[in-house]
């Protein structure tokens, strides 16, 4: 188990600043998310990690041992990283164990490790069967085992499940991220995919504009956003014009208790923030009087779209399975637990 330290990585491409002082420690033994949108960089940050790209400054240590930047830069091959490209990237002319097998010393190809790491990952069994034999998922489960079969001082998944069906997508997460824990492995996750982020990692570190703008645990990120660009982008949120006052936060669904575990110095007027699932809807006259414009049924759960009466401020609700109201409904609102407030001229 080894520390991954990155301090003031920056990289360009001619006149595109790609990188802008990236910053990040992931823990030993941690599974940790890089998680932005297309283009924000977060690729470009895995490749100087491996050493396929070279940084124009900062530098990256794992294990406490700098590896790129302060005048040394090791090869890609001698960083001890594994990786777990998209789409699992096997060789097709290679079988099951012959791939697992790659990255190992000749003599312990045919050893007890590749039957070891197939076990792990759930495919033990499998070692005579080629590639195109195989599922998507079970090609990344291969993929996986050959990252972790040489005892990587680093595992580096590289948006490894964007290819599979959504229903395959989670079971191949858990079974990914048993394997890494029972390894013990550090790792790096990179995805765009939210909820991808918040249900494997324990540490997500949100990469925005070439910078890493947070990085907390997922429930911190979640409900504690440092900003409303981090906020709205790792969930659906609700934002709503507001004011301070002594008893929180008034603002079109009345005042509300303001989370006490953010700074909010700044300024008496400014926005607050919610999550649907903390908008409850109940009978007419208990509470903030709405009317439903529209309801997406989800099966787990539905999103309410809400019209509230006199001012026109819209809303939106989230409730566990089908919802308890239809379009054009009387319903009264009310909000579950304190909300965020920013004040006006924060970062956004």
């Amino acid at each position: 188990m080894s520390e991954l330290t990155v301090r003031g990585v920056t990289k360009s491409f001619g006149d595109h600043e790609v990188l802008r002082g990236v910053d990040l420690t992931v823990p030993a033994g941690s599974l940790a998310a890089v998680l932005g949108p297309s283009g924000c960089g977060k690729t470009t940050l895995l490749r100087i990690v491996t050493g396929f790209e070279h940084a124009d400054g900062g530098s990256v240590s794992i294990g406490g041992v700098p590896v790129a930047g302060t005048g040394r830069v090791l090869p890609p091959e001698r960083r001890r990283v594994g990786i777990v490209p998209q789409e699992g990237a096997l060789f097709p002319h290679l079988s099951v164990a012959a791939n697992v097998g790659f990255g190992l010393p000749r003599g312990r190809r045919r050893g007890p490790r590749v039957a070891e790491m197939l076990e792990l990952v759930g495919l033990g069994g499998y070692e005579r069967r080629m590639p195109h034999q195989l599922s998507g998922g079970q090609q990344q489960r291969v993929a996986l085992a050959r990252a972790l079969a040489p005892d990587p001082e680093l595992v580096l998944l590289d948006e490894p499940f964007s290819a599979l069906d959504t229903g395959l997508r989670a079971v191949v997460r858990e079974d990914v991220r048993a394997a890494l824990r029972a390894t013990g492995a550090t790792a790096v996750l990179v995805t765009h995919d939210q909820q991808e982020a918040l249900s494997m990692a324990s540490l997500v570190a949100v990469l925005q504009h070439g910078r890493v703008v947070q990085a907390a645990a997922p429930t911190q990120l979640y409900s504690v956003p440092a900003d409303l660009g981090v906020a709205t982008f790792v969930g659906d949120a609700v934002v709503l014009p507001a004011e301070l006052n002594g008893a929180g936060a008034r603002c079109a669904l009345g005042v509300l208790p303001v989370r006490t575990d953010r700074d909010s110095d700044g300024g008496r007027t400014g926005t607050v923030l919610l999550r649907p699932e903390q908008i409850v809807l109940g009978a007419p006259g208990g509470g903030v009087a709405a009317r439903v414009t529209s309801v997406q049924f989800f099966g787990h759960d539905a999103l309410v779209h809400l019209a509230l009466a006199g001012n026109g401020t819209t809303v939106t609700a989230r409730t566990l399975g089908g919802s308890p109201a239809r379009p054009d409904d009387e319903v009264g609102l009310t909000v579950a637990g304190p909300v965020a407030f920013y004040p006006a001229g924060a970062p956004t």
